[in-house]
């Protein structure tokens, strides 16, 4: 795995394994603005990658927080995050990854398979191509999803199902099912925001036919993860 942060400020990535996998990097760390991180990940890793911002001395963040700590040793981030999704080795050894504004959004992001690394199968768009969201949705959140700073300025903006924790924007309940939980049963249709910002990033839980990449190893496939693409 490399982290590149294209950003013109720091952030500190943390980092989450799935249950009964090993978890990188003691789950996160510091890393400068045009700097990049490189790590490995054992065969048939599974987790989760975000970025945190304006972290102080302490480990809080103001994005992203894991706890008060920078290195986040196996807690999740406070949503809202933009996240990279990864699932290596799994059907057919196949490798399955996604970008995720499920959760919200905070920073723009993009996972890309390096070349050399992996084989195409076919010509899919989801075939061992870029996955991810280059949009800054922050400028266009609307006011009843958005997170602001002390300054005034947004800094992440909220999933429907996060501002207001309701069965149909969860996809639970009555809505737990892909026929169930859908745009036209919506009272507002805030996931297309984020979709039409960012097509290939999945905007809500049963997004996965526009959202899921999947990519063969030649042999193992290596990823760049880059915040602010």
């Amino acid at each position: 795995m490399r982290i590149f942060n294209h950003c013109p400020f720091a952030i500190w990535p943390g980092l989450l394994n799935n249950p009964n996998k090993a978890l990188p990097e003691n789950g996160g760390f510091y890393l400068d603005k045009y700097h990049t991180r490189v790590f490995q990940v054992p065969d048939g890793w599974a987790g989760r990658i975000w970025a945190r911002t304006n972290c102080n001395g302490a480990g809080h963040c103001e994005t992203g927080d894991c706890g008060n700590k920078i290195e986040c040793r196996g807690a999740g981030g406070v949503p809202p995050v933009s996240l990279a999704e990864f699932t290596l080795d799994g059907w057919q050894g196949q490798d399955y990854y996604d970008v995720s504004l499920v959760d919200g959004y905070n920073l723009p992001v993009r996972i890309e398979p390096i070349q050399g690394t992996f084989r195409k199968v076919s010509n899919s768009h989801y075939d061992c191509n870029p996955a991810g969201c280059h949009a800054d949705i922050n400028a266009h959140c609307p006011p009843e999803l958005a997170i602001k700073n002390s300054g005034g300025w947004t800094v992440a903006c909220k999933s429907a199902c996060l501002a207001f924790n309701t069965d149909e924007y969860c996809c639970r309940g009555a809505h737990n099912k892909p026929e169930t939980c859908k745009s036209s049963q919506w009272p507002k249709n805030y996931p297309a925001i984020f979709k039409q910002s960012c097509p290939d990033a999945y905007s809500y839980a049963y997004d996965d036919t526009s959202s899921t990449f999947t990519c063969h190893g030649n042999p193992k496939t290596g990823y760049v993860i880059t915040f602010c693409p």
